[in-house]
């Protein structure tokens, strides 16, 4: 539980950071327009710190760390969030300068980002399977 409090609060921290940097990037560049880069706050407020504390209930009654799928989840998940958190802030701020970028650029981007959502995505699957075989596990104990 100690664990994912840890991670709820560093993707808190990640995620204040990243409202602070839209709103005083956009502020400074005179920029009012909808960019990917106000979506990076949320991202890492509901896919980091929300589903953090939502594992840490669930650790208090499953032993999840000592399942191998949730630590594949873990390495996963923690790899996938941040890049694709990460991505978005790229292509946001050269959203914000206004930047044109040539389509190889935008490929890398929308590339590496994908490559975050697919780890993301892989993640919550394997935590899924982890809280599925946990109930399983304690339903042949009772």
């Amino acid at each position: 539980m100690k664990k994912s409090l840890n991670y709820a609060l560093c993707y808190a921290i990640l995620a204040m950071a990243g409202g602070v940097f839209y709103r005083e990037f956009t502020r400074a560049n005179a920029f009012d327009g909808v960019t990917a880069l106000g979506k990076v706050h949320t991202h890492f407020f509901m896919l980091g710190m929300i589903v953090y504390l939502i594992i840490a209930l669930f650790s208090r009654n499953f032993d999840l760390d000592s399942e191998k799928t949730f630590k594949v989840f873990r390495a996963l998940y923690n790899t996938g969030v941040p890049v694709t958190g990460i991505m978005m802030g790229v292509r946001g701020v050269f959203e914000v300068l206004g930047t044109e970028l040539s389509k190889g650029a935008s490929a890398v981007i929308a590339s590496i980002a994908g490559i975050g959502h697919i780890l993301t995505a892989a993640g919550i699957i394997l935590l899924l399977v982890t809280l599925k075989r946990c109930d399983a596990k304690s339903k042949v104990s009772q």
